[in-house]
């Protein structure tokens, strides 16, 4: 029998429980016997309706501090409305169900008179209605949010953190739940407030960097309210659209003497003033409505409501940077904010602090690529009339030749797919890259640990026509001479050939210039799939489990691990961003080639590693399991197997812990997910057609998309 102290014990963990809610459907019928749609309580609890409904058909559960609050609304509508046959229990003190949420909170811009006086707004009823906006200094306190948020530490420049969302009616939400009063209503007032009264901004990334400006998303009303159509129509690609020169709203901020950048105003636009002294004057702005969130990158979000939306770009703006437009820019931007190209030098003639170049970063000037490296329409290589052959280092899109497939492949049931977790990012893991401009050599000997490109033969290596070669992205065999990066090399070198370049463009000066990069994208991407479920201790069989659901756990931090992955993939790609518009001529000089992060080098020393590091785990795979693989498309392998999961195939230890060198399972960049289960007849079939199964196999068309 338990002693008395076992049997308290007991009890004191039931007590510290989670509070357990009515099944879904019993939500679902308290709510519709109150009378009360699901967008009044989604209002109430600060969440989308798309979320309420989601509790009402068990798709998901409240986190606390909504969950506490949920029951205690259940609770006492439970008391008024008992099921058919129940009698109806007295309603419960409210002291029953503490500890109770706080309810969301109101700023209003400072008057005159209040300036210095910071005031709350007063706790609402359980189901608030539209809150009265008292008059006083947007004040600090924060709402808090009942899903996973992250706060950083409160720089006191920054009280309201590093963005809101603005919509129509004047209330701009930021992060931690925060609502701000705007009064403006143009954009030249929405500027103002933002510098001088919002609060918002964020601190630099590095100490040699520059805050970051603050940014005001706008909602379609907002959008209205400020003077801008809904929408923006035109032929033009979506991103490259904007409001003509003669718009009242282009003229209302010139009129103000604020200005706009090249790209006038967008879909993301800058508004800015030249810097007074070290202080900088420049707001973003994005506009919903106009497709500043790219779906394919920010999934469900502009659906969202503005507080919804507010705290999906806050997780990023925390984890990653302050959206600056597209994930591909803020990808790009990130580099530059983490490297930054100059730092405070001291003059030794003078003796005066001067601005100097930063070590390690990309500078200040735009730095012409070597001939290979370059794009065919680039100056370099019309204005010298180059016919030398370019660097082809791209991701591998490879199926297998079905003459090479046996019968005891064709007789297994499944084709499971795996894909890599940012497989581009776990290749800018401490990768050396070229700092300098390219220098030519003839016929140097090759060195692994010298960056750059090499025009070598390797048509002379012969490897398993089952396994894609490494050297090409279609994984056909070289035919000749061509031009690789040192890591393409090296591995022809590692897997025991010998190499004779002919010649090289090699730099000098290099370093680990996305190393800082790729720690804050990893970190930012592990610590949101941890939000998620996804945590680095899960067995594997507790690791598929938890990724198969863990876009259901939390939308809208589904959508900032979305942009994660489009920021990486994006980022690498902007290294070498092709010219835009239908009247570009070749030879000309492009906006892109003006930024010293204009380096396809450094792009495809990314992209050889990531296609190296893939034909690495693929051969190990035949030396540990015999399997060979029918596909492969970029991050994606599908694999042939006698079970719909890849723990029927994956090599294991006796021990039971994965084999080193293989395709192994987990959340971190460069482990793999599974990507999809179809069966064998359906690949093969595919594979008859000359398509690519792993382009298929999540059931969708995973399209290859590196952010150009």
């Amino acid at each position: 029998m338990p002693s008395e102290e076992e049997l308290f014990a007991s009890v004191d963990a039931l007590l510290e429980e989670e509070p357990q809610l009515p099944p879904p459907a019993e939500r679902a019928r308290l709510r519709d016997a109150a009378g009360i749609t699901q967008a009044r309580i989604a209002k109430a609890m600060g969440v989308t309706e798309q979320t309420v409904k989601n509790w009402e058909n068990g798709r998901s559960e409240p986190k606390p501090p909504r969950l506490e609050a949920y029951q205690r609304l259940l609770k006492g509508w439970a008391a008024k409305h008992p099921a058919h046959g129940a009698p109806a229990a007295a309603p419960a003190p409210a002291s029953a169900f503490a500890p109770q949420p706080d309810v969301p909170q109101t700023f209003t811009g400072p008057s005159a008179a209040e300036a210095d006086e910071p005031k709350a707004t007063a706790q609402a009823p359980a189901i608030p209605e539209p809150p009265v906006r008292p008059a006083g200094r947007p004040a600090t306190s924060r709402r808090p949010a009942a899903k996973r948020v992250v706060k950083a530490a409160v720089d006191p420049r920054f009280p309201h953190g590093p963005l809101a969302v603005l919509d129509g009616d004047g209330s701009a939400y930021g992060v931690d739940g925060i609502v701000l009063d705007c009064p403006a209503t143009t954009i030249p007032q929405l500027v103002e407030w933002t510098l001088r009264e919002s609060g918002l901004g964020a601190a630099k990334l590095h100490r040699y960097g520059k805050d970051s400006d603050p940014l005001v998303a706008l909602t379609a009303a907002a959008a209205v309210k400020l003077g801008l159509p809904e929408h923006l129509e035109g032929h033009e690609q979506r991103r490259s659209l904007r409001l003509p020169e003669d718009h009242l709203v282009v003229k209302q901020v010139a009129k103000a003497k604020w200005q706009l950048t090249q790209r006038g105003f967008g879909p993301w636009t800058r508004v800015y003033r030249k810097a007074q002294g070290r202080e900088r004057q420049c707001v973003q702005l994005a506009i919903l409505s106009w497709d500043a969130l790219d779906e394919r990158a920010w999934p469900g979000v502009t659906e969202m409501e503005p507080a919804e939306i507010a705290r999906v770009l806050g997780v990023y703006a925390t984890r990653v940077i302050t959206p600056r437009g597209s994930t591909a820019v803020s990808g790009l931007e990130l580099m530059t904010a983490l490297r930054p190209p100059t730092r405070a030098v001291r003059d030794e003639g003078t003796g005066n602090w001067v601005s100097g170049h930063n070590p390690g970063s990309l500078g200040t000037e735009p730095m012409d690529p070597a001939p290979p490296e370059a794009t065919q329409e680039h100056p370099v290589v019309v204005n010298s009339g180059w016919k030398g052959g370019f660097l082809n280092e791209e991701a591998y899109q490879w199926v297998r030749d079905v003459d090479l497939l046996t019968a005891q492949e064709c007789t297994l049931p499944y084709a499971v797919g795996l894909d890599l977790n940012t497989a581009f990012l776990a290749a800018a893991a401490r990768l050396v890259v070229g700092l300098s401009a390219p220098d030519h050599f003839h016929a140097p000997a090759f060195n692994p640990k010298i960056t750059g490109s090499w025009r070598v033969d390797l048509s002379h290596i012969e490897l398993d026509p089952r396994l894609p070669s490494p050297f090409t992205p279609d994984g056909s065999r070289p035919t000749g001479p061509a031009w690789y990066q040192t890591h393409t090399v090296a591995y022809a070198q590692e897997l025991g050939f010998n190499v004779q370049p002919i010649e090289a463009y090699l730099r000098r000066e290099t370093g680990a210039y996305l190393d800082p990069w790729h720690d804050r994208l990893k970190n930012a991407y592990v610590d949101t799939l941890a939000d998620l479920g996804v945590t680095k201790d899960l067995s594997d069989e507790e690791f598929l489990a938890a990724m198969e659901d863990h876009k259901q756990v939390d939308p809208a931090l589904a959508a900032v691990l979305s942009a994660i992955k489009a920021t990486v993939k994006g980022g690498v790609g902007k290294l070498r961003e092709r010219p835009q518009g239908r009247h570009y001529k070749a030879g000309e000089r492009w906006p892109a080639l003006e930024r010293p992060t204009w380096r396809p080098d450094i792009r495809a020393a990314v992209i050889s590693k990531a296609r190296v590091n893939m034909h690495r785990k693929l051969n190990n795979m035949v030396k540990m399991t015999g399997l060979y693989p029918l596909a492969v498309l970029s991050d994606c392998v599908v694999y042939p197997s006698p079970a719909d999961s890849p723990l029927a195939f994956l090599p294991y230890a006796a021990s039971g812990k994965p084999q080193p060198g293989g395709f192994r399972l987990g959340p971190t960049p460069g482990l793999a997910k599974l990507e999809g289960v179809q069966s064998m007849a359906w690949a093969v079939d595919l594979m008859e057609q000359g398509l690519n199964p792993a382009r298929h196999i999540k059931g969708g068309d995973a399209v290859l998309d590196e952010g150009e």
